[in-house]
């Protein structure tokens, strides 16, 4: 495992980091801004599974529903905590795009862009996922779940959403 480092890389507003994998989650692509923000070569990073950049402070809830909404060729945006090689760490907005081959209708693949996003974004969003991140090494990920859920609930929206970080952000 990485040593963390808790200083944080700080991104331009004016560029995107941007990724594809395929259906199964292997990086096959990453653009030069990518390899530059995550501290991995191009090399280091074809053919390995997306989450060698996942924070330990990210709620693996959020990537099962991620998950799940993706491969059902859904698109989806997110807020997510990423870890460098380096062992420090940059929050992004990421929108997900599932890529579909039309002769068979099925999942190929996902590309990610992702961008900078405010401190009130990721301060809120970081407090959140804190709470669930919580729940979730406590009771597990079906707890989490359920928690993550009721917050929503409580606030007025479904956890059948288009956009979780809209849903999640709007309200805090």
């Amino acid at each position: 495992m990485k040593e963390i480092d808790e200083n944080e890389i700080q991104l331009d507003s004016n560029r995107y980091l941007v990724s594809e994998t395929d259906a199964k989650g292997v990086i096959t692509y990453c653009n030069d801004y990518f390899t530059e923000i995550s501290g991995y070569t191009r090399e280091e990073l074809i053919g390995k599974q997306h989450n060698i950049i996942r924070h330990p402070d990210m709620p693996r809830v959020v990537f099962k529903l991620l998950w799940e909404r993706i491969s059902q060729g859904k698109n989806i945006n997110a807020v997510v905590k990423n870890l460098a090689k380096n062992g420090k760490y940059y929050w992004v907005f990421t929108e997900f795009q599932t890529r579909i081959d039309l002769d068979t209708n099925t999942v190929i693949g996902y590309t990610a862009h992702r961008k900078l996003i405010s401190d009130d974004v990721s301060n809120t969003i970081e407090n959140i996922y804190k709470q669930v991140l919580y729940v979730e090494q406590q009771k597990g990920m079906e707890k989490a779940q359920e928690f993550l859920e009721a917050l929503l609930k409580e606030k007025g929206r479904d956890i059948n959403f288009v956009n979780l970080m809209d849903n999640i952000y709007k309200f805090y």
